[in-house]
């Protein structure tokens, strides 16, 4: 079966092209290059020993996009990554989130329900949740009035599905609500690569401790937690990119029990920025210049994952554990600075 996989060369997508090829799935990839590059199609190559078709093809350009639908009529199920997804420039740069990551997921939608298979798996996040009232968060909690553009687009990503799954029966979808997904694949042949500085924290540590960065900032020490720093679920993002190729399946195999399903993906454990950072420490022998600064606006207290729905419904779970991230994180940073 052929998936179409947006965003395939990012950091998730990339990890999920992986494991869809693992099980035997025919893959082609819709990436622009705005933040990852060409080069890690030959990573994805040597840890499967099969290319994925590829095509550089920017989501916004509608008359693209029907081109490329036109030409491959035969996809069996999308896997819809492409987006910009930092917080912190959410907030600085609005509008080009909501052109981005909106515009593009209709676009594709619209193509998607000319196909005689409509399964559609949608990579959301657990920010659609803002500050929870309770901790895990079950997939049940209220959706609150987002705390950035990026979370708020997310927000409406996930209306604009599932009103598009009321009117139209044949449309099968899942949303997968990801809590922080860090580390990089165990070869080192693929990771996270993010283009200028790092928007996200385990990068950031890893740049910081290879000598990119002359110092880690930690935004708030003065949050209500043990240590005074923001509490996140930290998944391994192989554990997740096996969670999407499980999800793909249940639509394939029509055992979804509605067609707009929601999924939290996380470890279901909370751990503080200075844990990840005393991880990182204790996996690579390196000590962190880190410094605690002002908080970041758009940053939430805590927020962990009650994962018992995709544990028991999807019958998965993560296998792989913070120390075992930061390791395969730190092993990827060296390998592509060449130490």
């Amino acid at each position: 079966m052929k998936i179409l996989v947006t965003g395939g060369l990012g950091f998730i997508g990339s990890h999920t092209v992986v494991e869809l090829q693992n099980e035997g799935f025919e893959v082609v990839i819709i990436d622009d290059l705005s933040n990852s590059t060409v080069e890690v199609l030959d990573g994805i190559t040597a840890i499967t020993g099969e290319k994925p078709l590829f095509e550089q093809l920017d989501l916004k350009d509608r008359t693209k996009v029907e081109d490329f639908f036109n030409r491959h009529k035969d996809v069996a199920g999308v896997i819809h990554f492409a987006a910009s997804k930092a917080v912190g420039e959410s907030v600085q740069k609005p509008l080009m989130y909501y052109e981005n990551n909106l515009s593009t997921l209709v676009y594709v939608l619209k193509e998607i329900l000319k196909l005689e298979h409509q399964n559609f798996i949608f990579s959301s996040s657990c920010t659609v949740y803002g500050q929870a009232d309770d901790l895990p968060i079950t997939e049940s909690a209220p959706v609150k009035p987002a705390e950035s553009p990026y979370g708020n687009t997310k927000q409406i990503g996930e209306e604009i599905i599932r009103d598009s799954c009321k009117v139209n029966a044949d449309l099968k979808t899942i949303a997968l609500r990801y809590f922080n997904p860090i580390g990089s694949h165990p070869s080192a042949e693929i990771g996270e690569l993010p283009k200028g500085v790092p928007q996200n924290l385990v990068p950031f540590i890893t740049q910081t401790a290879i000598g990119m960065r002359e110092q880690l900032s930690v935004f708030g020490g003065d949050y209500p937690t043990e240590d005074g720093t923001c509490i996140r679920d930290y998944i391994h993002v192989v554990d997740l990119a096996k969670a999407h190729v499980v999800a793909l399946q249940r639509l394939l195999q029509n055992k979804n029990e509605t067609n707009f399903e929601i999924f939290n993906l996380g470890t279901g454990k909370g751990s503080s920025v200075l844990e990840a950072i005393k991880s990182f420490e204790r996996v690579s022998g390196k000590s962190l210049n880190y410094k605690i600064v002002g908080r970041r606006e758009g940053d939430i207290v805590a927020a962990y994952a009650d994962t018992n729905k995709a544990n028991d419904v999807l019958g998965w779970r993560t296998e792989l554990s913070l120390d075992d991230a930061m390791a395969s994180a730190w092993k990827w940073e060296q390998k592509i600075r060449n130490t």
